[in-house]
């Protein structure tokens, strides 16, 4: 039975700051390093075969601290882009209530929160799916049917896509779906890759 553990980076310093980061390389806080730091003492007792991550340094930084944690610094990692987080466009680094007062607080809460609508210059969901999904299915799947466990360290965004993939969830559920930073989520599979058991760490 394989397992997919998969953790969304620690508090990253424009995440303290309340700004919308999306591609812009903003590495972790203090806060951020101690939650990823966390989240490699609750896998200590898990062996990974492989490890993937973003092309971003937030989420490249919780993993190395992770294997550190773990003592598995010498297993393979592919980082890709596919995996980053979703980009928020124009918004990126803008502070999240100053963009509530000048456009107002239901159109940031569309741009936010709806599946299919993007902010100005940027993706919605549904555009972050549309580059997780096959990155997963093509390199990560192939890695569980094989029996490894693997580790993925990404995005909330990111990592909302392919959980409502993995868990089979409608928009509207994905959309109310919270990824705590720093927390690990184990799925437990069967050989066909159907979901055993699910649980944060």
């Amino acid at each position: 039975m394989p397992k997919l553990v998969i953790v969304r980076h620690g508090q990253s310093q424009w995440n303290l700051e309340n700004k919308f980061t999306g591609w812009v390389d903003i590495d972790l806080s203090d806060a951020g390093i101690a939650e990823a730091k966390k989240a490699g003492e609750k896998l200590k007792n898990y062996k990974f075969d492989e490890a993937f991550t973003s092309d971003l340094i937030r989420a490249q930084r919780t993993l190395d601290l992770i294997l550190e944690e773990t003592g598995q610094t010498g297993i393979p990692i592919e980082k890709d882009k596919a995996l980053n987080e979703r980009m928020y466009g124009d918004l990126q680094g803008l502070n999240k209530d100053e963009c509530r007062e000048k456009f107002g607080e239901d159109q940031v809460k569309i741009w936010r929160r709806s599946y299919d609508t993007p902010p100005p210059g940027g993706e919605s969901l549904k555009d972050t799916a549309d580059r997780v999904l096959p990155y997963y299915k093509e390199r990560i799947e192939p890695e569980l049917k094989k029996g490894k466990d693997i580790l993925i360290s990404a995005h909330g965004n990111s990592l909302r896509a392919l959980i409502m993939y993995l868990e089979g969830l409608s928009k509207e559920e994905i959309l109310k779906t919270e990824i705590p930073t720093g927390s690990p989520k184990e799925y437990i599979l069967d050989d066909d890759l159907n979901i055993i058991e699910t649980k944060y760490l």
